[in-house]
């Protein structure tokens, strides 16, 4: 199985928030934000390792800041961990100004798993890590997977 690189599988992906999207206070809906990164974590996956992903766990998710009506919000996979079924991927979410100026919404660490034809997780390309920054992200998200190990250990 040949190894991929993180640019490899990068996705960005651009919506519009439109009225169905908002909430009782005028801001994007949170679940709605939930389910357009999940979309991008699924297709980075995908782009990783050629088959169909399913979500088995929502790592970190952060708001940093409300989203409005006609906003353009910005969303970035990119896979920082790959494990022998599972994959990492980091979902970056971004508010886009009429400028082109991007304001930090959220960031989300999404496990992936693979699938094959059978339903059954199947194996991962490796991932080909070309700089300091893709190794540093690499070993932070090895602290993630030891601690939800941990939690699930623990009956989490």
């Amino acid at each position: 199985m040949e190894a991929k690189t993180v640019s490899d599988s990068r996705t960005v992906q651009h919506r519009i928030v439109m009225y169905p999207d908002i909430n009782g206070f005028g801001r994007l809906f949170g679940g709605k934000l939930l389910s357009w990164i999940d979309e991008v974590a699924g297709a980075t996956a995908r782009r990783h390792c050629g088959r169909d992903a399913t979500t088995v766990a929502i790592d970190n998710t952060y708001f940093k800041s409300g989203v409005y009506l006609n906003d353009i919000v910005v969303l970035i996979g990119k896979l920082t961990y790959v494990g022998n079924t599972s994959m990492e991927v980091r979902i970056d979410t971004y508010r886009e100004d009429r400028e082109g100026r991007r304001y930090p919404i959220n960031r989300a660490y999404f496990v992936m798993v693979c699938m094959g034809d059978d339903d059954k997780p199947m194996k991962v390309p490796p991932l080909l890590l070309e700089n300091d920054g893709e190794r540093m992200e690499w070993e932070t998200a090895e602290k993630r997977r030891d601690l939800r190990l941990h939690r699930r250990q623990e009956g989490f």
